[in-house]
C-alpha cells in the first residue's frame, strides 16, 4: 500500500440570507472537490436537514431554515464518510458509479467496489396546523 492521504476539506462557507435562509456559499466548490455530481451531494443535504432550497445564478446553495457551519460540516462529514472514502482503504480517490437502481463506490486505489445506500429523502416537518389534517382525513 502507499502512503496514506489525508483528505484535507475546505470548511463550508454559510451565511444567512434575510431571517429564514441561509446560504451554503462555496457549495459547487466543494462539490468538485469531492469529484461528486452537485446534484447527489445537494439531495443529501437537503434529505439530512430536513430542507428545502436551490441554487442561485452564482452557484450558491440558498436553503430555507437558519443553519450553522459546524451543523453542515457535520453533514458533509457523513456524506464524506459514506459516498466519497473508500471503505476498505478509506482512500478518498473513488468514483460514484450507478448500475440499474444501484450506487456503487469504487476506489482507484484497491478497486474495491461497494454499494451504498440511495439518498432516502428524511422526515419532513409537519408545518401546517395538525388539527386541520385530522379534519381532512
Amino acid at each position: 500500500m502507499g502512503e496514506k492521504k489525508k483528505f484535507v476539506m475546505r470548511p463550508p462557507q454559510v451565511v444567512k440570507v434575510g431571517t429564514k435562509k441561509s446560504a451554503f456559499v462555496n457549495f459547487t466548490e466543494i462539490a468538485k472537490m469531492l469529484h461528486r455530481q452537485p446534484k447527489h451531494l445537494l439531495a443529501f443535504l437537503f434529505a439530512e436537514l430536513g430542507t428545502t432550497g436551490n441554487l442561485d445564478g452564482s452557484n450558491q446553495l440558498v436553503m430555507k431554515g437558519k443553519f450553522q457551519q459546524k451543523h453542515i460540516e457535520a453533514v458533509l462529514r457523513r456524506y464524506i464518510k459514506e459516498y466519497v472514502t473508500c471503505h476498505t482503504c478509506k482512500s478518498p480517490d473513488t468514483i460514484l458509479a450507478k448500475e440499474g437502481r444501484l450506487f456503487f463506490l469504487q476506489c482507484m486505489l484497491c478497486q474495491s467496489k461497494t454499494s451504498v445506500q440511495t439518498i432516502k429523502s428524511g422526515f419532513q416537518a409537519v408545518t401546517t396546523k395538525r388539527k386541520l389534517i385530522r379534519e381532512k382525513q
